[in-house]
């Protein structure tokens, strides 16, 4: 049986697998865990400008888990033990292996396996969760989160603190996608499946979900689930029409970036070298 159709059989009986079927689907999550971490196959893909999730990578990951037993990891230099499932991505990686893939690492930084990390990326003490994926050049600043799943282009700036959530269930949601040239600011939270479009520019402090109201200051439209491309997003609020005296949380479109705004966001290229 092809890999796929297996592993999606087994995801709809997954509360009856037996120790001969896990046997069995073993290799062939493995093989796709694989793939995750390569890149090769991603939680969502764009399709003629529109992200669709991909179901799939999904179940594998969830199927994964009952495959796997908690396993102490050996501790080193700046690196704890752990119990975990999931083994790191970089458990076993030598000097080679770093230069081959082209990005720095610094020590904090955790990785598990089945995430995929692009050529130029630097990633500063941070979580990267299985199922992300992070483009190239991008930096994960200090105590940045990545979820599961999460889709994040190349040549972004996720700052410190910030997070970008994670999904796995319910199995059609769509993750969070941070498109190319992205900068999110300092504890910011984007979470829910919200889309930010290339070029946006998410301030300090901006919190993103389903149903967080965007505003354009300019044009008065509200947006709901994604911003716009270039957009410069802060946090804010508006007032409830059916209360006036009261106010509730809204992310404000404030402006669109240009080259100034770019010039304040931009990453040192001495960083990667």
């Amino acid at each position: 049986m092809h890999s796929r159709a297996l592993i999606e059989g087994a995801f709809e009986r997954r509360a009856g697998l037996t120790p001969a079927d896990l046997a069995e689907l073993a290799p062939h999550v493995e093989a796709g865990l694989a793939a995750l971490d390569r890149g090769e196959l991603r939680a969502a893909n764009p399709v003629d400008g529109v992200w669709v999730a991909n179901t799939f990578v999904k179940k594998l990951i969830l199927l994964s888990f009952p495959l796997g037993r908690n396993e102490l990891a050996d501790s080193g230099p700046g690196r704890p033990r752990t119990f975990d499932k999931v083994p790191l991505k970089f458990e076993d990686w030598q000097e080679d292996d770093f230069e081959k893939a082209r990005i720095r690492v610094v020590a904090g930084a955790v990785v598990r396996r089945g995430a995929h990390v692009a050529p130029g990326a630097v990633l500063m003490p941070s979580f990267v969760n299985i199922g992300a994926y992070v483009g190239a050049g991008t930096m994960v600043d200090t105590w940045a989160t990545v979820g599961s799943c999460a889709q994040v282009g190349e040549r972004c700036h996720i700052s410190g603190g910030a997070g970008i959530g994670g999904v796995l269930e319910p199995i059609g949601d769509s993750p969070v996608v941070i498109e190319d040239d992205v900068f999110i600011g300092a504890r910011s939270e984007i979470a829910e499946g919200v889309r930010v479009r290339r070029g946006a520019v998410i301030g300090m402090g901006v919190y993103l979900g389903a149903s967080t109201p965007i505003v354009d200051r300019a044009s008065g439209e509200v947006l709901r689930g994604e911003v716009p491309e270039n957009a410069v997003v802060v946090a804010g609020a508006r007032t409830d029409p059916s209360r006036p005296e009261l106010s509730t949380y809204a992310a404000v479109i404030v402006k669109y970036a240009d080259e100034r705004t770019r010039g304040k966001t931009a990453l040192n290229d001495l960083v990667r070298d």
